[in-house]
């Protein structure tokens, strides 16, 4: 069986494989004695979230609700025409229907009251479920099963927070008719995100068994739908704009006409685009870590702890060289808006070992991750040294929206970098690996990097990509651009025993395009690989778009309905990172240089 993963023989599988040896459940039932505060609080937010979304619905809808509930509206069961319209467009729409009607105000909305509504829905079922699973965290757990519950308590939390953003965007205004223009792609994201967020949460305890797994699937049931009604009921309210049947984004944003625009996506502030282009020596930083002791900590975990949270100032940790050996280091939810800058590559070193031979999670092996919004990370060596045998080990884990890795190494085996969610920008890094090396759900740009396929370990095949879109609704797919994808020279002296291929469907409308890029002999013919039998075959979308190099060929390429070679330049422009990732004006605040449309 390819790559030592049990989970591939099921289309839909995690990523994940079960260890050997692995512990079973402890299932008992003991209660520590009192909560932590931590956990109380915990609680109290969730049930803030709660409140708030259903006092922001009866203020909403306050006037529209006079009568027709009196009358018997809210115990009539029967949808009306705007209920069973909108949910019409769902993936679910039985459920749908079933959750608007329960819903205060949704008999008397309308169509775009009922996108609002939507969201309200799903956000306070989120906020339960939140709540009704912290309700067992006392219980005795394995260090496997441990992770995936909280895994999905941190998942729940980010959603929560996700939710709540988009709530506040759709709600209707005197001012606005529905969500303002900038906001649209914004909405798209987070609920793509939360949709994503779910699918993690659910595959971390796909290899164990026991009490607490069926507790999380009872307190967790029908959330990825409700996600994905809510996606699909705004995506189609909103002005969409696709090519074929695959939606790209649902509102496109237009680049400023400016030549300063023409050189930058349109993210960052000027101060910051100057940051990311000036010597380490003049940067002014906030906090500097050194593993010698002349810094402000020795530890980046020190750092991160120091820097605020929900800050809308940009917080500079300067890195100096060294190699820093700190165990799962995170920029939580909270650390919003802090920069990494090292000494270069391989001269500033995060590193970790951890690994799924560890009993954890695949999302808990990350030596680095990063969820805050505003994450960028400069001249920075991100490592996971598990090595090939011990399979899933991730270097890199980004959740953080408007994220940017610029002049960056990333280095593992399989699954090197987990481009987890939201939008992430990608500029000039060195990735290395082996099965499944780039792999997520986040929508995604690489521009100008050098992707590196390593040796992998005896019947493996190396795949460089594992994009998994859940849901045709979701705006996100990885974006290569520009890149050179490249062989190490292990590899190089035996690539004839180990093929290596552009990606493979980790879900069922996996989506990946490959632009302008230089591919190396070591790229198989057939160019792509299958995860299991026909599974994705026709949904998935893969491009490729005037690539040059030994391994470009498409005269070999797989026959599958999903696989296209992009002919139209207005087609592979909708994966650049003006079209695909800039949507507001985030990017050209980092300071990286980049090439917003296919080239300048």
């Amino acid at each position: 069986m390819e790559y030592g993963r049990l989970g591939s023989t099921v289309p839909n599988s995690s990523k994940s494989e079960p260890i050997p040896s692995q512990h079973k459940e402890a299932t008992s039932m003991t209660q520590k004695g009192t909560r932590s505060r931590k956990q109380k609080l915990l609680l109290a937010l969730a049930l803030t979230f709660i409140v708030a979304s259903a006092v922001s619905v009866a203020l909403i809808l306050g006037l529209r609700t006079k009568a027709s509930d009196k009358t018997g509206g809210m115990y009539h069961r029967k949808p009306t025409q705007s209920i069973s319209r909108t949910c019409s467009k769902t993936r679910y729409p039985t459920l749908c229907v079933n959750s608007l009607l329960d819903f205060p105000g949704a008999l008397t909305a309308n169509d775009q009251d009922l996108v609002h509504i939507s969201v309200n829905v799903t956000l306070q079922r989120f906020g339960k479920a939140l709540y009704v699973s912290s309700d067992i965290s006392n219980i005795n757990m394995d260090t496997h099963v441990r992770s995936a519950y909280e895994d999905c308590l941190e998942l729940l939390q980010d959603s929560v927070d996700q939710l709540t953003r988009s709530l506040s965007l759709v709600a209707p205004s005197p001012e606005l008719n529905g969500p303002s223009a900038g906001s649209t792609q914004d909405v798209m994201t987070w609920l793509s995100a939360a949709l994503t967020n779910q699918d993690t949460c659910r595959e971390g305890f796909e290899d164990v068994n026991g009490y607490v797994k069926d507790q999380m699937e009872e307190k967790l049931m029908d959330l990825s739908e409700l996600a994905s009604n809510c996606l699909a009921i705004f995506a189609a309210a909103s002005d969409g704009d696709e090519f074929g049947d695959i939606p790209i984004q649902n509102r496109r944003r237009r680049l400023m006409g400016s030549p300063e625009y023409s050189e930058f996506p349109t993210w960052l502030t000027r101060k910051e685009r100057a940051l990311l282009a000036m010597p380490v020596s003049s940067i002014q930083a906030d906090i500097v870590v050194s593993s010698s002791g002349n810094g402000t900590f020795k530890t980046i975990a020190e750092a991160i702890k120091k820097a605020p949270e929900n800050s809308d100032r940009r917080t500079i940790i300067y890195v100096k060289a060294g190699k820093y050996e700190e165990e799962n280091l995170k920029v939580g939810r909270k650390k919003r808006n802090l920069m990494f800058i090292g000494d270069g590559k391989g001269r500033t070193v995060i590193t970790g070992g951890k690994s799924v031979f560890n009993h954890v999670t695949t999302f808990r092996t990350a030596s680095f991750a990063a969820t805050g919004a505003g994450f960028i990370a400069r001249d920075i060596t991100f490592e996971n040294s598990a090595g090939p045998s011990k399979h899933q080990a991730v270097a890199l884990r980004v959740g953080a929206d408007h994220a940017v890795v610029y002049h960056c190494s990333i280095t593992g085996y399989q699954d090197t970098l987990y481009v987890h969610s939201q939008r992430q920008f990608y500029r000039e890094c060195d990735i290395y690996g082996t099965v499944d090396f780039i792999f997520g759900n986040a929508a995604v740009v690489f521009q100008n990097c050098n992707l590196y396929a390593r040796k992998p370990m005896g019947g493996q095949k190396n795949t460089i990509t594992a994009q998994n879109r859940k849901d045709p609704n979701q705006n996100t797919g990885i974006s290569i651009h520009a890149c050179k994808i490249q062989a190490t020279p292990e590899l190089e002296a035996s690539k004839g025993s180990f093929p290596t291929y552009l990606g493979r469907p980790w879900k069922l409308y996996s989506r990946t395009v490959y632009l302008l890029s230089n591919m190396g002999d070591h790229i198989s013919p057939r160019g792509w690989l299958e995860w299991n039998g026909k599974f994705a075959l026709d949904t998935l979308y893969y491009g490729e778009y005037m690539n040059s190099g030994p391994g470009a060929a498409v005269g070999q390429r797989v026959n599958w309905k999903g696989y296209r070679v992009i002919t139209s330049s207005v087609e592979a422009s909708k994966f650049s990172v003006g079209q695909f990732i800039s949507g507001s004006s985030w990017l050209p605040a980092t300071g990286v240089a980049f090439l917003a449309g296919l080239s300048n």
